[in-house]
């Protein structure tokens, strides 16, 4: 059977517990052990779906099409794995499950509490994906929100539990905490920490791990002040500083010996010296490019950088792999008009378009598209990104001034994007949309086959509408071209602008695939059309300067 490691959070949140658990997941690995990680998010909510991306950021899609925390896409960007349903429960989907159960009469009469039913089926879902002794030697469990909240109270009970139900050796209880800096002090000060493993002990749960976010290094004095405190070894105090990167943070926890500390407790010895060359490598690319690039990201929630988090990693990927640095500049579509289009995009040697929902800031898109089309500037659309363009093409170019998406105008007399035949009845909002891994055949001589270098792909989706294929002849004969599509339901998947650099819409979300193994292929293409883009900018400016001169 599998062991256990859960990762808990105390001080405050936004600490880093998915970056954490992500990096000793990543150590264990190139240790040779088989690994997964899952979230347990307090919240009441089936599942991010439906959530507002400002509330909780980017809803990352699996696979099998679940919706689930944004965490997860930094489980799968680690460890080169796919994760599913599983991987990600939420207070809501515990409680669903329950309910259900009493409705069906499961329960023969019983009165049903949080201790022990609620309890039972967060435990049973903790212990799901060990169950088969063949598939994993340690599942990482992350426990979402901070320790105190009554949200999260019933997921440290049921840790509590497992705690005592499985041997000793079997699990490890690694606990995020803050030790912050006061400047008019100049000292680190220990007690939020003290205060936090306080209250975790207060529900029956003992930390043997206590890794600390900080600012400061932590010197010999601090880590036995803490450990002396909390009743932890010197040993397991562990530094996490800051960090100019997140893939940084593997090698810093490899540093202070974390994944060391969890194999002794979990007494496990048979594992291997890291094997971390393809991770360092990257790092090395990362750290120490040899030209820049700068990126206009298009969309409606850039105040929130988490909201579009996979597509900046894909970003990150993708500049590693040319590399190139990836300078991203983030504009409200909102703010775009055609009388300033040109001031604000005039710098920039790519375009990507972000999916999203909703009509607002749509006319800006519509607009920023145009401006990439006539000028060469290399563009990438992403779900709604790849509908704008179509929309945009179908204006300026078909001549279809009413064109549009029966999303933001229901009653376009030429809907170009149109609402899925299969969602046309569906009423209900969660979990209801394409979700989740489809094939994709692409067209010979294409882009996107150069692009992918294979005939057909597969890709996760997570949308309504799609493009209308009633307008597809007229698209291809003015020089659109649908370039990927569903073999079986025949929905374009992909558009693209032959006579153009480097012109491409998808409807589906490469982002959330790109690894830092395996970055995702048309991230990388688009970075480095980005790159030959500045470099033909660069030349003229350069040739124009010493006509000047001269």
């Amino acid at each position: 059977m599998a062991k256990y490691v859960f990762v808990t959070g105390g001080v405050t949140s936004s600490l880093g517990k998915g970056i954490i658990a992500a990096s000793l997941a990543k150590l264990l690995q190139a240790r040779g052990l088989r690994v997964t990680i899952q979230k347990f998010d307090p919240y009441i909510n089936v599942d991010p779906g439906t959530l507002n991306p400002y509330e909780h950021g980017e809803c990352f899609v699996t696979e099998d099409g679940a919706e689930t925390d944004l965490d997860l896409g930094h489980y799968e960007r680690y460890l080169n794995i796919f994760t599913t349903q599983a991987n990600n429960v939420t207070t809501g989907r515990i409680y669903q499950t329950v309910i259900n159960k009493e409705r069906d009469g499961a329960y023969l009469g019983k009165t049903v509490q949080v201790v022990p039913h609620i309890t039972d089926e967060i435990k049973r879902r903790m212990l799901l994906l060990g169950q088969n002794k063949n598939d994993y030697d340690i599942i990482i469990t992350e426990i979402g929100g901070t320790v105190g909240d009554i949200e999260s109270l019933p997921f440290i009970e049921a840790l509590r539990q497992l705690q005592w139900e499985l041997p000793e050796e079997d699990t490890v209880v690694v606990h995020l905490t803050l030790i912050p800096y006061l400047k008019a002090a100049k000292e680190l000060k220990t007690k939020p920490t003290q205060h936090s493993v306080k209250m975790l002990s207060q529900e029956g749960v003992h930390p043997d791990i206590i890794v600390c976010r900080t600012e400061e290094s932590l010197s010999p004095e601090i880590r036995r002040k803490i450990a002396l405190f909390c009743n932890v070894k010197q040993e397991a105090v562990i530094e996490a500083a800051d960090a100019s990167s997140i893939y940084e943070v593997p090698l810093a926890m490899m540093r202070e010996k974390l994944d060391l500390i969890c194999l002794k407790k979990l007494n496990i010895t048979d594992y291997n010296e890291p094997e971390l060359t393809r991770w360092k490598e990257f790092l090395d690319k990362l750290k120490y490019p040899k030209s820049k690039v700068t990126i206009g990201l298009i969309g409606k929630y850039i105040e929130l950088q988490d909201a579009y988090k996979s597509i900046l990693e894909a970003f990150v990927h993708a500049g590693a792999m040319n590399e190139c640095k990836v300078q991203v500049m983030n504009i409200h579509s909102e703010f775009i008009t055609e009388q300033n289009v040109s001031e604000k995009l005039d710098s920039l040697d790519g375009l990507l378009v972000a999916p999203g929902f909703g009509m607002r800031g749509v006319e800006g898109k519509i607009i920023a598209v145009k401006y990439a089309r006539e000028n060469n500037l290399p563009f990438f659309g992403i779900c709604l990104g790849m509908q704008m363009a179509v929309i945009e093409f179908a204006k300026n170019v078909l001549g279809l001034s009413n064109a549009h998406s029966t999303e933001m105008d229901p009653g376009t007399s030429e809907p170009v994007i149109d609402l899925m035949e299969d969602q046309k009845k569906v009423t209900a909002k969660g979990g209801t949309m394409r979700l989740g891994a489809y094939p994709c055949a692409l067209k010979e001589g294409s882009l996107a086959r150069t692009i992918y270098g294979s005939p057909v792909i597969s890709e996760r989706h997570r949308h309504r509408w799609e493009f209308n294929n009633k307008y597809l002849d007229r698209f291809e004969t003015a020089g659109m071209i649908a370039s990927g599509k569903n073999p079986e339901s025949n929905l374009v998947e992909i558009i693209e602008l032959p006579g153009h650099p480097f012109f491409i819409g998808v409807q589906y979300h490469p982002e959330l695939k790109s690894t830092v193994e395996n970055p995702q292929p048309v991230f990388v293409h688009f970075i480095r059309a980005a790159k030959e883009y500045s470099e033909r900018k660069n030349a003229i400016k350069n040739s124009t300067l010493k006509g000047e001169m001269i």
